[in-house]
């Protein structure tokens, strides 16, 4: 979960400039009540973690304004009035395939600071929110990437169009001008976000009215738009690929600034196709809320003042309660509005991406009305839980393992390519699932076969004795899609061929497969892990379900092995296809 650092001064600031009171005893009391968990809180400043599916409390602005909320001080209009900036962007034709989406807004007069200190900590706090949405909404800029900017060093109508690599210009932190290869190549942003740049031809810039670029998204600013301890009034521009992530991102930025006491005005953008739109829109949203599942999951009735209350608490307003007289007649889901029943409308800020579905108001409501203040019992809804299909096999492949001696293990489902194929020496099933951004070199892809995780697993505990015996039964991807395996592999003396046969025999048994159903082929020289002549493919009714034998010295070397290891390698979904349940 991402987490804020509030500033006891900033928040008391913030919260004296829109007419209420701070204090920072109680704020330690009423962040949690909000679903926020502290975690330090001292004479300076209060540390909080923020849930991922509440992006609208990642600021101190903002946070300040639900604060305000929750504690019933409505001082300052819900509504944020927007008024026309006459700044128009121009979209250039071909952004489709390159950054499609840009929104922009204008807010002056912001209230930065007294001191400057406090015009300092304002611009540390405005960089922390922005590289918090980056993070969180925009995906590490791939959704949404936002630019802020100081806006008396523009000139306007803007641009937004695509240039070649060669396209030059000084961006921010650096004294030389570069060319947007260069920027990929060596700038510092370039190198940690120039993976989004993959496969284009032509990148995006947004130029001013002189042709001076504002930005390169999601990449870096222009160096002459830097916001400094001067900057009033401010550019915020948002491109990028999800249209829900890109409004959201404009409104937080421009919400945390109104906090400041700065006035909004809109953008117009004028897409190639002659159409235009403006940005950004406050309009509310609303929801359609049945009372029936209200009460379901409080397990109490509210009144409709109670309700009312508690969403206004959180930032929302009830616009009224009424019985449905039109619609649905009979419901299938929790949240669906049937005629006859009693449903509450409600009306929430815009910039609560996270309200997707009625269950989400309630949970509003649950947070606002207290959870101290819920009675007391057990939940009231049941759900019959049924197993899956696959329960029964997974439970009997393990029943039958654990019965032979084997002990169960679980790793992980990331690998690399070089335990997964090369030490292995087995092919890729499918297209593997590569981690766009890895961690270490240990954990590059998703694994398509478990029989590297044991290996691994053994050659961590080769200094404690034998036997040792294990098996893991998991989940690998094959082509982007989910498969089950099960593997084991077995470190002992005295042990070889016959007794992986065995238990691959006593599994397939313990499963229901006939003996007439079954059969063993040799499996190819090095193709595999096995020794020459000492694997064998396992075929139900002609179809491979796996392999098993004893793994090669060579095998054993690479993962730095030297005791004998026999093992198998079964496709559970195949076997389940194979198969037929005896117990069905």
């Amino acid at each position: 979960m991402p987490t804020i650092t509030l500033s006891h001064s900033m928040m008391s600031r913030i919260q004296k400039l829109n007419g209420a009171t701070h204090e920072k005893n109680t704020l330690s009391d009423l962040l949690p009540q909000m679903g926020c968990p502290v975690e330090l809180n001292d004479d300076d400043n209060i540390e909080i973690e923020v849930f991922p599916d509440r992006p609208d409390l990642l600021s101190h602005e903002t946070m300040a304004r639900a604060v305000r909320s929750f504690q019933r001080n409505h001082s300052k209009g819900d509504d944020i009035e927007v008024s026309s900036s006459g700044i128009r962007i121009a979209v250039g034709s071909d952004l489709e395939n390159v950054r499609p989406i840009i929104m922009g807004a204008v807010v002056r007069g912001v209230n930065t600071g007294n001191s400057s200190s406090e015009r300092d900590s304002f611009i540390q706090s405005l960089m922390d929110h922005q590289e918090k949405l980056h993070m969180t909404l925009g995906r590490r800029r791939s959704f949404a990437s936002i630019g802020v900017h100081d806006l008396s060093k523009l000139e306007w109508p803007f641009r937004y169009e695509a240039v070649s690599e060669d396209f030059s210009f000084q961006p921010l932190a650096s004294e030389n001008v570069m060319s947007i290869s260069q920027i990929l190549e060596s700038h510092p942003k370039g190198l940690e976000y120039s993976k989004l740049m993959n496969s284009l031809e032509s990148y995006p810039v947004i130029l001013d009215s002189n042709d001076e670029v504002i930005s390169f998204p999601p990449i870096i600013n222009g160096s002459q738009t830097t916001v400094s301890e001067e900057t009033k009034d401010f550019f915020i521009d948002v491109t990028g690929f999800d249209m829900i992530a890109c409004e959201t991102c404009l409104l937080l930025v421009s919400l945390s600034l109104s906090e400041l006491g700065g006035v909004v005005e809109s953008v117009e953008i004028c897409d190639n196709d002659g159409s235009s739109r403006v940005t950004p829109n406050f309009g509310s949203k609303t929801h359609r809320v049945p009372n029936r599942l209200i009460q379901k999951i409080l397990g109490m009735e509210l009144s409709d003042a109670e309700i009312g209350e508690a969403i206004r608490r959180m930032g929302g307003s009830l616009l009224e309660s009424r019985t449905i007289t039109h619609g649905s007649e009979r419901y299938e889901r929790w949240s669906d509005c049937v005629v006859g029943e009693r449903e509450h409308v409600f009306s929430m800020p815009r910039w609560r991406s996270d309200i997707m579905h009625p269950i989400d108001i309630v949970e509003d409501i649950a947070i606002g009305f207290g959870y101290d203040n819920l009675p007391d019992i057990l939940s009231s809804v049941h759900i019959d839980a049924s197993p899956l299909k696959s329960s029964n096999l997974h439970r009997r492949i393990r029943m039958s393992l654990r019965s032979v001696g084997l002990q169960e293990i679980q790793s992980l489902t990331l690998s690399n390519e070089n335990d997964q194929f090369e030490k292995t020496r087995w092919p890729m099933i499918s297209e593997a699932t590569v981690i766009s951004n890895p961690i270490t070199v240990d954990h590059t892809l998703l694994r398509q076969y478990i029989f590297p995780s044991l290996m691994n697993l053994l050659s961590s505990n080769r200094h404690h004795e034998l036997p040792q015996r294990v098996y893991e039964l998991g989940e690998v991807v094959h082509g982007g899609d989910n498969r089950t395996r099960v593997s084991w592999a077995c470190a002992e003396a005295g042990a070889g061929f016959s007794t992986a046969k065995g238990i691959v025999q006593s599994l397939l048994r313990d499963l229901g497969a006939t003996s007439s159903a079954i059969s063993f082929e040799p499996t190819p020289d090095k193709k595999g892990p096995w020794i020459n002549g000492r694997g064998a493919l396992v075929l139900i009714d002609g179809h491979e379900i796996g392999e098993f034998g004893e793994v090669s010295p060579e095998v054993m070397g690479l993962f730095g092995l030297r005791s004998p290891i026999h093992a198998g390698e079964f496709d559970v979904d195949m076997i389940s296809k194979r198969i037929k349940d005896p117990i069905h």
